[in-house]
Protein backbone atom coordinates (compact mmCIF):
# COMPACT_ATOMS: atom_id res chain seq x y z
CA UNK A 1 0.00 0.00 0.00
CA UNK A 2 0.87 3.72 -0.87
CA UNK A 3 0.54 6.75 1.69
CA UNK A 4 -2.65 8.84 0.73
CA UNK A 5 -1.09 11.90 1.56
CA UNK A 6 2.39 13.52 0.13
CA UNK A 7 3.66 15.14 3.04
CA UNK A 8 2.32 14.91 6.80
CA UNK A 9 3.34 16.40 10.44
CA UNK A 10 3.62 13.90 13.32
CA UNK A 11 2.86 15.18 16.32
CA UNK A 12 3.99 12.61 19.22
CA UNK A 13 3.12 13.10 22.83
CA UNK A 14 6.37 13.34 24.96
CA UNK A 15 4.69 11.77 27.81
CA UNK A 16 3.74 9.17 25.19
CA UNK A 17 7.73 8.76 24.51
CA UNK A 18 8.57 7.96 28.84
CA UNK A 19 7.98 5.32 31.29
CA UNK A 20 4.59 5.84 32.55
CA UNK A 21 5.11 9.72 31.41
CA UNK A 22 8.26 10.32 32.69
CA UNK A 23 11.56 9.99 31.07
CA UNK A 24 12.58 8.07 28.56
CA UNK A 25 11.20 4.45 26.86
CA UNK A 26 14.15 3.64 24.69
CA UNK A 27 11.61 0.45 23.42
CA UNK A 28 8.88 2.56 22.66
CA UNK A 29 11.49 5.49 20.76
CA UNK A 30 12.97 2.79 18.99
CA UNK A 31 9.82 1.16 17.53
CA UNK A 32 8.12 5.00 17.43
CA UNK A 33 11.47 5.36 14.83
CA UNK A 34 11.18 2.61 12.69
CA UNK A 35 7.66 3.64 11.62
CA UNK A 36 8.49 6.70 10.96
CA UNK A 37 11.65 4.80 8.24
CA UNK A 38 9.14 2.90 7.02
CA UNK A 39 6.92 6.18 6.36
CA UNK A 40 10.01 7.81 4.41
CA UNK A 41 11.03 4.69 2.92
CA UNK A 42 7.30 4.69 1.00
CA UNK A 43 8.07 7.86 -0.43
CA UNK A 44 6.05 10.08 2.42
CA UNK A 45 7.50 13.29 3.24
CA UNK A 46 7.58 13.68 7.34
CA UNK A 47 8.09 15.97 9.80
CA UNK A 48 7.87 15.66 13.69
CA UNK A 49 6.80 17.73 16.49
CA UNK A 50 7.59 15.80 20.09
CA UNK A 51 6.10 17.25 23.19
CA UNK A 52 8.47 17.81 26.15
CA UNK A 53 5.41 16.34 28.99
CA UNK A 54 8.03 13.12 29.53
CA UNK A 55 10.58 15.31 31.07
CA UNK A 56 9.38 18.76 32.27
CA UNK A 57 5.41 20.62 32.14
CA UNK A 58 5.10 24.08 32.51
CA UNK A 59 2.27 23.51 34.70
CA UNK A 60 5.08 21.84 37.09
CA UNK A 61 6.51 25.45 37.07
CA UNK A 62 3.36 27.10 38.25
CA UNK A 63 3.27 24.55 41.23
CA UNK A 64 6.34 25.45 42.56
CA UNK A 65 5.24 29.28 42.18
CA UNK A 66 7.99 29.73 38.92
CA UNK A 67 7.86 32.78 36.17
CA UNK A 68 5.18 31.28 33.62
CA UNK A 69 8.00 32.53 30.97
CA UNK A 70 10.58 30.67 32.50
CA UNK A 71 8.47 27.06 33.01
CA UNK A 72 7.39 27.90 29.30
CA UNK A 73 11.22 28.01 28.20
CA UNK A 74 12.06 25.00 30.06
CA UNK A 75 9.50 23.16 28.80
CA UNK A 76 10.82 24.12 25.10
CA UNK A 77 14.65 23.09 25.71
CA UNK A 78 12.95 19.72 26.70
CA UNK A 79 11.32 19.27 23.29
CA UNK A 80 14.90 19.11 22.16
CA UNK A 81 16.20 16.58 24.48
CA UNK A 82 13.16 14.69 23.01
CA UNK A 83 13.92 15.62 19.57
CA UNK A 84 17.69 14.59 19.96
CA UNK A 85 16.82 11.16 20.96
CA UNK A 86 14.39 10.94 18.29
CA UNK A 87 16.85 11.83 15.60
CA UNK A 88 19.54 9.50 16.74
CA UNK A 89 17.20 6.56 17.07
CA UNK A 90 15.70 7.45 13.14
CA UNK A 91 19.04 7.51 12.13
CA UNK A 92 20.08 4.17 13.36
CA UNK A 93 16.62 2.46 12.18
CA UNK A 94 16.93 4.30 8.87
CA UNK A 95 20.76 2.83 7.73
CA UNK A 96 20.44 1.50 4.20
CA UNK A 97 16.58 2.02 4.51
CA UNK A 98 16.19 4.41 1.88
CA UNK A 99 14.52 3.63 -1.68
CA UNK A 100 17.78 3.69 -3.29
CA UNK A 101 19.58 1.64 -0.56
CA UNK A 102 21.28 4.70 0.97
CA UNK A 103 20.95 6.04 5.01
CA UNK A 104 17.65 7.95 5.75
CA UNK A 105 18.75 11.08 7.40
CA UNK A 106 17.12 13.57 9.92
CA UNK A 107 17.10 17.23 11.04
CA UNK A 108 16.38 18.50 14.00
CA UNK A 109 15.64 22.76 13.66
CA UNK A 110 15.16 24.77 16.75
CA UNK A 111 12.64 27.65 17.27
CA UNK A 112 15.48 29.27 19.83
CA UNK A 113 19.24 28.91 18.39
CA UNK A 114 21.44 26.18 19.92
CA UNK A 115 23.90 25.66 16.70
CA UNK A 116 25.97 23.46 18.80
CA UNK A 117 23.35 20.77 18.44
CA UNK A 118 20.57 22.11 16.11
CA UNK A 119 19.38 24.20 12.71
CA UNK A 120 17.95 26.83 13.14
CA UNK A 121 14.42 26.83 11.99
CA UNK A 122 14.30 28.84 8.43
CA UNK A 123 11.11 27.61 6.64
CA UNK A 124 12.47 26.99 3.11
CA UNK A 125 15.41 25.21 4.24
CA UNK A 126 12.95 22.91 6.00
CA UNK A 127 11.08 22.49 2.72
CA UNK A 128 14.28 21.34 0.84
CA UNK A 129 15.13 18.58 3.42
CA UNK A 130 11.71 17.11 3.34
CA UNK A 131 11.97 17.00 -0.59
CA UNK A 132 15.58 15.79 -0.43
CA UNK A 133 13.96 12.69 1.76
CA UNK A 134 15.11 14.02 5.13
CA UNK A 135 12.94 13.55 8.48
CA UNK A 136 12.79 17.24 10.37
CA UNK A 137 11.92 17.48 13.87
CA UNK A 138 10.71 21.15 14.96
CA UNK A 139 11.87 21.70 18.44
CA UNK A 140 11.00 24.62 21.19
CA UNK A 141 7.70 24.67 19.66
CA UNK A 142 7.02 28.40 18.68
CA UNK A 143 10.44 30.02 20.41
CA UNK A 144 7.45 32.06 22.39
CA UNK A 145 6.29 30.92 26.49
CA UNK A 146 2.56 30.48 26.36
CA UNK A 147 2.23 28.45 23.31
CA UNK A 148 1.64 24.73 23.40
CA UNK A 149 4.05 23.07 21.44
CA UNK A 150 0.10 21.59 19.85
CA UNK A 151 0.44 25.53 18.50
CA UNK A 152 3.74 25.17 17.12
CA UNK A 153 2.79 21.85 15.36
CA UNK A 154 0.33 23.41 13.69
CA UNK A 155 2.33 26.24 12.89
CA UNK A 156 4.86 24.50 11.07
CA UNK A 157 2.77 21.92 9.68
CA UNK A 158 0.96 25.56 7.78
CA UNK A 159 4.41 26.60 7.03
CA UNK A 160 5.47 23.36 5.16
CA UNK A 161 2.57 22.74 3.46
CA UNK A 162 1.28 19.58 5.46
CA UNK A 163 -1.56 17.50 4.52
CA UNK A 164 -2.99 16.33 7.21
CA UNK A 165 -1.49 16.46 11.26
CA UNK A 166 -1.54 13.14 12.79
CA UNK A 167 -1.39 13.55 16.48
CA UNK A 168 -0.56 10.93 18.81
CA UNK A 169 -1.34 10.56 22.19
CA UNK A 170 -2.77 8.25 25.14
CA UNK A 171 -5.80 8.44 23.98
CA UNK A 172 -7.54 6.75 20.81
CA UNK A 173 -9.69 9.18 19.62
CA UNK A 174 -12.20 12.30 20.54
CA UNK A 175 -14.56 11.72 22.75
CA UNK A 176 -17.94 13.61 24.03
CA UNK A 177 -16.54 12.93 27.57
CA UNK A 178 -13.33 11.84 29.06
CA UNK A 179 -13.42 7.59 28.62
CA UNK A 180 -10.86 7.62 31.90
CA UNK A 181 -13.99 9.09 34.47
CA UNK A 182 -17.04 8.26 32.19
CA UNK A 183 -17.44 4.56 30.63
CA UNK A 184 -20.27 5.59 28.94
CA UNK A 185 -18.07 8.29 27.01
CA UNK A 186 -19.09 7.77 23.05
CA UNK A 187 -16.03 8.49 20.81
CA UNK A 188 -16.26 10.05 17.01
CA UNK A 189 -15.03 8.83 14.07
CA UNK A 190 -14.53 12.51 12.80
CA UNK A 191 -16.22 16.00 13.97
CA UNK A 192 -15.66 19.43 12.82
CA UNK A 193 -13.31 22.09 14.68
CA UNK A 194 -16.82 24.31 15.01
CA UNK A 195 -18.08 21.47 17.19
CA UNK A 196 -14.34 20.90 19.17
CA UNK A 197 -14.60 24.30 20.16
CA UNK A 198 -17.82 24.87 20.90
CA UNK A 199 -18.22 21.29 23.18
CA UNK A 200 -14.50 22.58 24.31
CA UNK A 201 -13.69 18.77 23.28
CA UNK A 202 -9.74 17.71 23.95
CA UNK A 203 -8.33 17.13 20.73
CA UNK A 204 -5.95 20.36 21.29
CA UNK A 205 -5.49 23.70 23.25
CA UNK A 206 -8.34 26.70 21.91
CA UNK A 207 -5.07 28.23 19.89
CA UNK A 208 -3.91 25.03 18.31
CA UNK A 209 -7.50 24.25 17.50
CA UNK A 210 -8.36 27.67 15.82
CA UNK A 211 -5.63 28.01 13.85
CA UNK A 212 -5.63 24.39 12.27
CA UNK A 213 -9.28 25.60 11.63
CA UNK A 214 -8.35 28.49 9.95
CA UNK A 215 -5.49 27.28 7.72
CA UNK A 216 -8.15 24.27 6.93
CA UNK A 217 -5.57 21.37 8.05
CA UNK A 218 -7.31 18.29 8.64
CA UNK A 219 -5.88 16.82 12.17
CA UNK A 220 -6.15 12.81 12.88
CA UNK A 221 -5.89 11.88 16.57
CA UNK A 222 -5.03 8.28 17.31
CA UNK A 223 -3.15 6.37 20.18
CA UNK A 224 0.11 5.91 20.41
CA UNK A 225 0.35 2.94 22.22
CA UNK A 226 0.63 0.79 19.21
CA UNK A 227 3.54 2.62 17.06
CA UNK A 228 1.77 0.70 13.95
CA UNK A 229 -0.87 3.00 13.99
CA UNK A 230 1.06 5.93 12.56
CA UNK A 231 1.24 4.08 9.27
CA UNK A 232 -1.95 2.96 9.28
CA UNK A 233 -3.27 6.39 9.51
CA UNK A 234 -1.27 7.63 6.49
CA UNK A 235 -2.58 5.06 4.71
CA UNK A 236 -5.92 5.74 5.09
CA UNK A 237 -7.26 3.20 7.66
CA UNK A 238 -9.29 4.22 10.42
CA UNK A 239 -7.71 3.88 13.80
CA UNK A 240 -8.69 7.13 15.67
CA UNK A 241 -11.00 10.80 14.69
CA UNK A 242 -10.42 13.25 12.09
CA UNK A 243 -10.94 16.42 12.51
CA UNK A 244 -11.64 19.04 9.60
Amino acid sequence: MKPIYKRVLIKLSGEALGKDGKGFNAETIERVAQEIVELEASGLEVALVIGGGNIWRGREGAMMAMDRATADYMGMLSTVLNALAMQDAIERAGMGKAADGSDIQCRVQTAIEMRQIAEPYIRRRAIRHLEKGRVVIFGCGTGNPFFSTDTGAVLRASEIDADMILLAKNVDGVYNADPAIDPNAVRFDEIDYDTVLAKHLEVMDFTATSLAMECQIPVMLFALKDPQNIVRAVMGEEVGTIVH
